[in-house]
């Protein structure tokens, strides 16, 4: 059975840092995409960094330079860091993963299969 636990949310002020962790459990897939999503009260579910096995990596504009996907400690995880917070990256993160690596550009949360619980961070200023 495949699960993601993530970690590492809380609450910063602007311009502090926070790092997200994202572990699968019982995945067996070689090949997959991977991303990590925020969603904010009242609006849609978006991409914040997607990436997959074949080395392919994008951020989200608004993410680019402050935000920074990175190897985790185990096979299958991930961090997410976060520098630079500002209160619009206020949201729940959640991370996803999935076998079809080969749609990772179209940037869908709908292709995403599997999920983590999500983790809040909040962003004051």
């Amino acid at each position: 059975q495949v699960q993601l636990v993530e970690s590492g949310g809380g609450s910063v002020q602007a311009g502090g840092s926070l790092r997200l962790s994202c572990e699968v459990l019982g995945w067996e897939y070689v090949q997959y995409m991977m991303g990590w999503f925020r969603q904010a009260p009242g609006k849609e579910r978006e991409a914040v960094a997607i990436f997959d096995t074949e080395g392919n990596l994008s951020y989200a504009d608004s993410v680019k330079g402050r935000f920074t996907v990175s190897q985790g400690n185990a096979k299958n995880s991930r961090y997410l860091q976060m520098n630079s917070l500002k209160p619009e990256d206020t949201a729940k993160y959640f991370c996803a993963v999935d076998p079809k690596w080969w749609f990772l550009s179209r940037r869908r949360s709908s292709d995403f299969g599997y999920w983590g619980q999500g983790t809040q961070v909040t962003v004051s200023s």
